[in-house]
């Protein structure tokens, strides 16, 4: 063993990248209630800075590290109607004679740590790349908007198909929320002038925003989310002498 020569295998190609920059978009989002509540996906802003760690383009896979502080608008938007989907008319308060509404937008500080892999081009030109890693929230404002006072919320015509209402006086419990996110998109690179992504990423919340043991009304309240986002990125590190792609 003594007299066996050294020897060492490369299997990857070192890269020392580091990109920083900002991302914004559109995110749509609704609640998971174990107690099934009709709901349309409640629109909402994301934005935030991104930065990014290159560390090995493995055979074909650009590999690296990315993490993202944003500001993310979330919450449920209800779809109050009848049995036969017809809008329910609200029969008292201020606001007779308008269909029901009811929606919560819940903000938050988002940190999604994400597995960033690449196939393509690191420079000039475009590549594809998956985005996948747990995500973590918390939670810094609510705000309900409605047209009726929650102790009317059943006085319609025609009946809503869902009497579910313990939710409409029940603020959020949980401030932290945490869950998994995966994304997809196309990446535009371009000497002096930077990175241009588009990303469509898919948010499934691990935890609930309301209590969930045997003694609380939801066993279940979860965040799901789409998100739409562009994202610009600049070098700050480049790796010097890398074999890249051009």
């Amino acid at each position: 063993m003594l007299l066996a020569p050294d020897a060492q295998a490369q299997v990857g190609d070192y890269r020392n990248d580091f990109v920083i920059g900002f991302n914004g978009g559109y995110q749509l989002n609704k609640i998971a209630f174990e107690n099934s509540i009709p709901q349309d996906m409640l629109g909402g802003i994301n934005f935030g800075v991104t930065a990014r760690y290159t560390c090995e383009k493995y055979f074909n896979t650009i590999c690296a590290i990315q993490i993202e502080l944003n500001y993310a608008e979330l919450g449920w938007k209800e779809r109050i109607e009848s049995i036969d989907g017809l809008p329910c008319i609200l029969q008292t308060g201020a606001h007779t004679g308008e269909a029901a509404a009811y929606q919560r937008r819940i903000s938050y500080f988002q940190i999604p740590l994400l597995a960033h892999l690449g196939w393509g081009r690191e420079e000039k030109g475009a590549k594809f790349f998956l985005n996948m890693g747990p995500q973590f929230g918390f939670m810094l404002s609510e705000k309900a908007t409605t047209n009726f006072e929650y102790e009317d919320a059943l006085k319609t015509d025609p009946e809503r198909v869902s009497p579910e209402c313990a939710q409409y006086a029940m603020p959020v419990e949980k401030k932290f929320d945490f869950g998994i996110t995966a994304g997809l998109g196309m990446e535009l690179s371009m000497k002096k002038v930077g990175h241009i992504a588009l990303e469509a990423r898919y948010y499934y919340g691990l935890g609930n925003i309301y209590g969930d043991s045997k003694q609380d009304h939801f066993s279940r309240s979860n965040h799901n989310s789409i998100v739409f986002k562009g994202t610009y990125l600049f070098d700050i590190v480049r790796t010097k002498n890398a074999k890249r792609k051009k």
